[in-house]
């Protein structure tokens, strides 16, 4: 996978823990080590340990002597990660920290130290399944069954206190996983690092920039079913979502099936009404989305074979993209030089036409094709 720099985004968050602990207050996951236990006489002698490397030595020799005991074993591999984290191998504080895992698979403070790690380490395949993993057990928190013998109330109110005191855990490993998904370039593992971040997070205050990231992912796969449906699964949540609405009001404006270009239409009106370019506040984000509806509307016009409609359109359109966008320009300015030149209007379209031949992109090409049979006709007309 290859990353952005977007993980200067995501603070480092360290942990420190007691190195001889009756209970570890973990979410639905605890290590107990009972009090009197050769297991907790160990701890205590390896905590009295000074010395960094004998210290880890007897946390290796720990987890081997007490290799039956579940707890035990997940704790030490917890310490022995946390150990080699300290001194920078950070590959081997992975290895450890996984071990630690297995062994309290559903422990939200050893999920966040591991997240942590790969984060250092630049492991975000890594980063990516610690946070999801870590969402899976925030939502069961509140999914637990009601023991028979637990009135509703105080039941209400564990969920509640458990809640609170993961939620430092919680909003670390959703950041995480956010960041993992802003920080990936390649579509295709956007998408698949969207899909774990989504079944993990479902209610995430970051579902909106999800979202775009998932409409820009798709489009560049060019999975048009796909990124029809979600766009419209976005809109389903966010009626004013601007991205969702100019995706899919620039989707059906190219697209030749009946009906298509009412729809483009009616999407890029409701952009338009969101973007609100000609407010006083209104800024260049907006207007560039104004912009864009503006452009998918004329180009629907045009597909309808409404050119005296598509005008105005898209002569708003390139007032508003104009210096914001060089490639939406263009297109807008291209459908302009197009329909001034089937209205027969020559000098209109040669002067909409004439700019963009000379703008390097996609419609470079066709608009000098178009700009000559323009010039040709204006010749032949004198």
């Amino acid at each position: 996978m290859k990353r952005c720099s977007a993980w200067l985004m995501l603070a480092v968050f360290f942990l420190s823990f007691a190195a001889v602990v009756p209970q570890l207050n973990a979410q639905v996951d605890q290590i107990q080590i009972a009090a009197g236990t050769d297991e907790d006489h160990a701890l205590q002698a390896i905590s009295n340990e000074q010395d960094a490397q004998k210290k880890l030595a007897m946390y290796l020799e720990f987890v081997q002597k007490f290799s039956a005991n579940p707890a035990a074993t997940a704790y030490g591999n917890w310490q022995i990660a946390q150990a080699y984290q300290a001194t920078g191998d950070l590959q081997k504080s992975l290895d450890y920290g996984d071990k630690a895992l297995a062994g309290s698979p559903h422990n939200l403070e050893i999920l966040v130290s591991q997240a942590t790690v790969a984060l250092q380490a630049k492991n975000y395949d890594k980063l990516m399944d610690y946070a999801a993993k870590g969402g899976e057990v925030c939502q069961s928190i509140a999914k637990q069954a009601k023991p028979a013998d637990m009135s509703a109330e105080d039941f209400a109110s564990k969920i509640t206190t458990e809640k609170e005191a993961a939620q430092g855990s919680c909003d670390f490993l959703e950041t995480s996983g956010f960041n993992a998904i802003a920080g990936e370039a390649d579509p295709k593992d956007r998408m698949a690092d969207i899909d774990k971040f989504t079944a993990a997070f479902p209610d995430s205050k970051n579902s909106e920039n999800v979202s775009n990231f998932a409409l820009d992912a798709l489009s560049q796969l060019k999975d048009n079913a796909r990124l029809v449906a979600y766009a419209e699964k976005t809109l389903t949540a966010n009626p004013n979502s601007l991205p969702a609405l100019l995706l899919l009001a620039n989707f059906f404006s190219q697209d030749s099936k009946p009906g298509s270009a009412a729809k483009a239409i009616s999407y890029a009106q409701k952009a338009v009404d969101v973007a609100k370019a000609d407010a006083p506040d209104a800024d260049k984000s907006r207007k560039l989305s104004a912009g864009v509806a503006h452009s998918a509307i004329g180009w629907a016009y045009l597909n309808q074979q409404k050119t005296a409609s598509a005008i105005p359109e898209l002569k708003t359109a390139s007032a508003l993209l104009k210096g914001q966008d060089d490639q939406q320009y263009a297109r807008a300015m291209y459908g302009l030089g197009f329909a001034y030149a089937k209205l027969n209007k020559l000098s209109e379209a040669r002067d909409a036409l004439t700019e963009i031949a000379k703008t390097p992109g996609p419609l470079q090409a066709m608009s000098q094709e178009l700009l000559t049979k323009v010039n040709s006709a204006r010749a032949k007309g004198q």
